[in-house]
């Protein structure tokens, strides 16, 4: 169960690392994939920001990993779930794509959830 944990927190860790990354150096095109229908043409020093942002949240975890505490990492994790949540919630308000706000979004929020609990429990 904690290897499952581990490997799940690892592929959500390096996946959001590379969204942030894409938001630094190819901002609008990132943000198109996101769930908007509408991504304002100004928006490229905030969205430089929120790639800062993701990278240094997929480098919490990762870094929590190589400390070794499998509780603190479980616990941390099931916290990070609440960024995919709030996204997902946020793009439903604003009429977003379904698709994205439950596909990407909501299923990525599953997963930590499910990885997490399986840092808490075993």
């Amino acid at each position: 169960m904690i290897v499952t944990g581990y490997i799940l927190v690892a592929l959500v860790s390096l996946g959001i690392i590379f969204i942030g990354l894409s938001y630094l150096f190819a901002p609008a095109k990132t943000a198109a994939g996101f769930g908007f229908n509408e991504v304002p043409e100004n928006a490229e020093t905030f969205l430089n920001v929120k790639g800062g942002r993701d990278v240094g949240a997929g480098l919490v975890p990762l870094a929590l990993m190589i400390y070794g505490d499998t509780h603190a990492l479980g616990w941390a994790f099931l916290a990070a779930a609440a960024w995919p949540l709030f996204d997902m919630l946020i793009i439903l308000r604003h009429r977003g794509k379904k698709a994205m706000a439950f596909g990407v979004h909501g299923l990525t929020s599953a997963v930590m959830v499910v990885g997490a609990l399986l840092l808490l429990l075993g």
